[in-house]
């Protein structure tokens, strides 16, 4: 893909993205919700932003492709898609691109007082990348679509002081329906997903194998997702559904796996083992060994005999 060559437009607030796009005032000054159609049509096309606030989008029956980060996605298929402020999102409408479906927009400073201003960093979806969207079925449409009429709705009616907990609130449920049917979606789409953890174990093989590249230090989960092309927050989602372990705990498996053939084969001292792993420190390697055996290394090479 073609590097993007203007310089990001920095939108700071929902109204100014109101402004930019041509589009009517908001109805509140933190929060909005688009129709994809109209964006498409008003919007400056073949523009990079970098928004200071949260964007949720589920778009469906486009024949075009819209890109955040650094690459492309192909929303034929119909997805929903989240970016966290400051994250890179770009627009192409080259091919007479058409945008269904809706947009919410919401700022921290909207859900800064409530529980979900702390919680939502717990999902991880708003830091997948593009071709990590989330695929919705008929019924899961349905649910999504109502929460967005619920917003809207909520959005058109007059503000009073309850307004914001109520918005606040469907944004909540949104976002935990969001989080079960990704783990659906990790689950139905099983064989994509298996051959993604196949991967990850050659990888991790290989990398374990190769003295060259121990050389380099321990294996880390952001090199272990730029091999298989996956953003780490789905690396690690997609491995907890599959393994239980997160992405740094099943490259510690592995590193423990490892270390234990060692043990078992070689005359190698622990010190030597780990240096042979990557370890800066030995201390470190049997530290991370007795809390994964609740042995040291030297009492699980005892324990063969």
């Amino acid at each position: 893909m073609e590097k993007k060559s203007n310089t990001p437009t920095k939108i700071s607030s929902v109204s100014q993205f109101h402004h930019l796009f041509g589009l009517p005032k908001p109805l509140h000054p933190m929060i909005s919700l688009v129709d994809n159609t109209v964006l498409a049509v008003k919007g400056e096309m073949n523009k990079s932003f970098l928004l200071d606030f949260y964007k949720i989008s589920y778009k469906y029956s486009t024949n075009g492709k819209m890109g955040y980060g650094q690459g492309y996605y192909d929303f034929n298929e119909g997805g929903l898609m989240f970016t966290s402020p400051n994250q890179l999102i770009f627009t192409d409408n080259e091919e007479g691109t058409e945008y269904h479906g809706y947009t919410l927009f919401f700022h921290p400073d909207f859900i800064r007082n409530y529980p979900l201003g702390r919680n939502i960093k717990k999902y991880g979806f708003f830091s997948y990348d593009t071709n990590e969207a989330l695929h919705l079925s008929d019924s899961e449409k349905t649910t999504i679509i109502g929460l967005l009429n619920s917003i809207d709705n909520e959005l058109r009616t007059a503000i009073d002081e309850i307004s914001q907990d109520v918005i606040v609130s469907y944004i909540d449920v949104l976002l935990n329906y969001s989080n079960r049917f990704y783990k659906r979606q990790f689950i139905t789409r099983k064989t994509i997903s298996s051959d993604l953890l196949l991967k990850v174990e050659l990888t991790l093989d290989n990398y374990l194998n190769n003295a060259e590249t121990l050389k380099k230090g321990l294996p880390t989960v952001e090199f272990l997702a730029s091999q298989i092309n996956v953003s780490t927050h789905y690396l690690s989602d997609m491995l907890r559904n599959l393994t239980g372990q997160n992405a740094q705990q099943h490259i510690h498996s592995k590193l423990i796996d490892k270390s234990k053939d060692f043990l078992m084969t070689t005359n190698l001292s622990v010190a030597e083992i780990a240096y042979q792993l990557g370890f800066e420190y030995p201390q470190s390697f049997s530290k991370l060994f007795k809390k994964k055996t609740a042995l040291t290394p030297l009492e699980f090479k005892n324990s063969l005999n």
